[in-house]
């Protein structure tokens, strides 16, 4: 198991109900794949550096798992089938040394 983290930008016209909702299936994606959510970073809603989709603001999540490596191919097909996730990247991350 390795350490990720996954930056993800959802739909600035999601509401209050469906960013939880979004949140679960993500977590349920990486729990799927054999992986476990360490921390959740919720950034709230962020202007956006360039218009994504004619959308100039974006819902930012910033999560930190633990996940094997090949896992990541599942959960980024799974994201980019999602309609309400503009962006996201999975980036490898050095485990916090003791």
């Amino acid at each position: 198991m390795r350490n990720y983290e996954l930056a993800l930008i959802a739909d600035p016209e999601m509401d209050d109900k469906t960013l939880p909702e979004l949140e679960k299936k993500v977590n349920a994606w990486i729990e799927g794949a054999g992986g476990k959510v360490l921390n959740i970073d919720r950034w709230g809603k962020r202007r956006l550096a360039y218009a994504i989709n004619k959308r100039n603001e974006g819902h930012y999540f910033i999560i930190q798992m633990e996940m094997p490596p090949q896992a990541g191919v599942e959960i980024e097909r799974e994201m980019r089938l999602n309609e309400q996730i503009l962006r996201y990247m999975i980036s490898s991350v050095e485990p916090p040394s003791a």
